[in-house]
């Protein structure tokens, strides 16, 4: 009954109009549910269909000019075109600086140029929107274990993990820095 109920709000949100204010980003109140049903996923695979409807609602904001910004700002990154891509993502956190996706995907940005302290900035700004996006804590790890600090590392990896069960690798990354750390061998 639950599942059926999760399909029918995703079904309901694919038919809605982008441009309809009250479903906008992380205050979208389809995620609360979501999130819920993601933390009690029974499996990867249960998970990472919950994962690309928080995705998708992550992505979209009442505003089509955010919206087609912001599949340009990604086009670009995915594409590396990374200046390009920070201005596009410079547009959208100039025009909706609530939109915590916004913050996220320049965070990404400046990762990938190697500008860690801009994208730590960026990510914190993004966690402080959203406080569940379990990205933003993988892409704070990853940071953390380019500048060698493990147990920065380990911290923002298990905050991932609280909120995402199943997300990407980091379980294996946490087993292996928890047992770095104890000086045990990895």
């Amino acid at each position: 009954m639950r599942w059926s109920l999760i399909l029918f709000s995703f079904f309901l949100a694919v038919q809605q109009p982008v441009a309809d204010p009250a479903y906008a980003g992380q205050d979208d109140p389809r995620l609360d549910p979501l999130f819920q049903s993601l933390a009690g996923a029974k499996d990867a695979h249960q998970a990472r269909v919950i994962e690309s409807r928080i995705w998708s609602l992550w992505l979209a904001t009442g505003d089509r000019v955010v919206n087609s910004e912001m599949a340009r700002g990604i086009a670009l990154m995915n594409a590396g075109a990374l200046q390009s891509a920070l201005a596009s993502f410079d547009r959208i956190i100039d025009g909706d600086p609530t939109f915590a996706e916004g913050w996220n995907k320049r965070a990404t940005v400046y990762y990938m140029m190697g500008d860690l302290k801009r994208s730590v900035l960026d990510i914190e700004r993004t966690v402080a929107l959203e406080p569940r996006h379990f990205g933003a804590f993988s892409g704070l790890g990853l940071i953390y274990l380019t500048l060698g600090d493990d147990h920065a590392a380990l911290r923002a990896f298990e905050r991932a993990l609280r909120i995402h069960p199943y997300y990407g690798d980091i379980e294996n990354q946490v087993r292996r820095l928890r047992k770095k750390i104890k000086g045990e061998p990895a």
